[in-house]
């Protein structure tokens, strides 16, 4: 893939033009991140409402009906249910992993097989990730495997 970008004082707006063979999955991808590249959630951190870049996600997590969302700087309750964020996410490289979590993929930086077919994701942060096993497969197929 060739990236080029063009600077100038005439250009009134961002202009993006992708040429490609066909309209594979990662061209697919590519238009639906672009398309929802403004992404922004809004979550509840110490009594203020604060606006979340989805890019910052780590994961996302719901404990006794309670939602909420893990960045690198704390932690935000959402008023969003799970499935509503991954709907809301899916132009993103966020993935279900266990009934009650979804990562961000980009965030992700090992992977390991745990006991019982289920697998260990390491996060940016080090913070660790269990994927319950029915989710495993969809994890195998996002890396190709």
């Amino acid at each position: 893939m060739k990236l080029f970008v063009e600077q100038g004082q005439d250009v009134e707006e961002v202009e993006v033009i992708i040429r490609c063979r066909d309209l594979d999955r990662e061209v697919s991808a590519l238009l639906e991140r672009l398309r929802s590249a403004d992404h922004r959630l809004t979550g509840l951190k110490d009594g203020t409402m604060e606006i979340v870049e989805a890019k910052d996600v780590l994961y996302i997590e719901t404990v006794d009906r309670s939602t909420f969302l893990y960045t690198a700087d704390g932690i935000y309750e959402t008023s969003l249910r799970l499935y509503e964020l991954e709907k809301r996410l899916s132009g993103w490289d966020f993935l279900r992993v266990s009934k009650s979590s979804i990562i961000n993929f980009d965030q992700v930086r090992s992977l390991r097989p745990d006991l019982g077919g289920r697998m260990r994701l390491t996060l940016s942060n080090g913070e660790v990730v269990i994927a319950n096993r029915q989710y495993v497969g969809a994890i195998k197929a996002k890396l190709g495997l």
